[in-house]
C-alpha cells in the first residue's frame, strides 16, 4: 500500500475569476477537473490509498471525489480539511493521523508529472526525496542546491545563481517530518513551510533528490491551461 497526500486546500487566487465557484484543482482540462489528472497518474504509478487535503470550496471537492469513486474502484480517498490555509507545512501536519507511521508521498496538486517519474520515488528506505525540474529561470522557484543526489538546501526564490534545478512540489516523506513541522517557526509571510523542515533534515544528510526525466506541467495561471490543454491531449498515458 502507498499513500500520497495531495495538498488541494488552497483558492488559487491568480487563477481567478475562474476559482470564484470553485477551487483551482477542479478546473476543467479537456473535459476533466485537473485534479482527475493527478490522481489517476498516481493510481497508474502504484498509489492506492489519497488524503486528500482540502480547504476553500471543499464540498466542491467532496462532490468530485463521490463521483470520482463511483467510476474508479480500487482505491481509496480520504478527505482531510485544512480550517486555516496557513503554509504547506501545516498542511502536511494536517495528515499525521491520516499518515499514521507509514512513509508517504506529498503531492501539490497544481502541479502534474509523469506517473513514470512518480514510480522511481523510493518507498522503504529513511530518506526524504525531493522530485526536481531543471527550468530557465530559477529565480522564480526554490531552488534545490545540492552536491550529486545530496541535498544540502532549498533556497527560496534567491538573486544569486546556485542552479537550475528547482522544487517541484512532490516529496516522499517519513513521518519523522511531523516531528519537524511541529518545530518549525512560522516564516516571514506567517506559514508553516514544508521546506523549513526538508531543510532540517538535510543538515543531517537524509534528504536526496531525484531528477524529473519526463515532464512537469504547472497549473498557476490562466496562461497555463491551454498549453496544458495541447499537452495532455496528445501525451497522457494509461487512460
Amino acid at each position: 500500500m502507498v499513500k500520497a497526500v495531495l495538498l488541494a486546500a488552497g483558492r488559487g487566487t491568480r487563477l481567478l475569476p475562474l476559482t470564484l465557484d470553485i477551487p483551482k484543482v477542479l478546473i476543467e482540462v479537456n473535459g476533466k477537473p485537473f485534479l482527475w489528472y493527478v490522481l489517476e497518474h498516481l493510481r497508474l504509478a502504484g498509489v492506492d490509498e489519497f488524503g486528500l487535503v482540502v480547504g476553500y470550496k471543499k464540498e466542491k471537492i467532496a462532490e468530485f471525489v463521490r463521483d470520482y469513486l463511483v467510476h474508479q474502484g480500487g482505491v481509496r480517498i480520504t478527505l482531510i480539511e485544512q480550517q486555516e490555509q496557513v503554509g504547506t507545512g501545516h498542511a502536511v501536519l494536517c495528515a499525521k493521523a491520516f499518515v499514521g507511521e507509514d512513509n508517504f508521498i506529498v503531492y501539490s496538486t497544481d502541479n502534474l508529472i509523469s506517473e513514470l517519474d512518480l514510480q522511481r520515488l523510493p518507498q522503504d528506505d529513511g530518506f526524504t526525496y525531493v522530485m526536481a525540474m531543471q527550468v530557465e529561470f530559477p529565480e522564480r522557484y526554490g531552488v534545490l542546491v545540492h552536491e550529486g543526489e545530496r541535498l544540502k538546501e532549498i533556497r527560496e526564490k534567491p538573486k544569486e545563481f546556485y542552479g537550475n534545478w528547482v522544487n517541484a512540489g512532490i516529496y516522499k516523506f517519513t513521518p519523522e517530518i511531523f516531528t519537524l513541522l511541529e518545530g518549525v517557526k512560522v516564516s516571514v509571510r506567517g506559514e508553516i513551510e514544508v521546506t523549513d523542515a526538508i531543510n532540517l533534515l538535510a543538515r543531517q544528510g537524509k534528504v536526496r533528490l531525484i531528477k524529473l526525466q519526463e515532464y512537469w506541467l504547472d497549473l498557476g495561471k490562466k496562461d497555463d491551461i491551454p498549453k496544458i490543454h495541447e499537452f495532455l491531449r496528445g501525451k497522457f498515458r494509461g487512460v
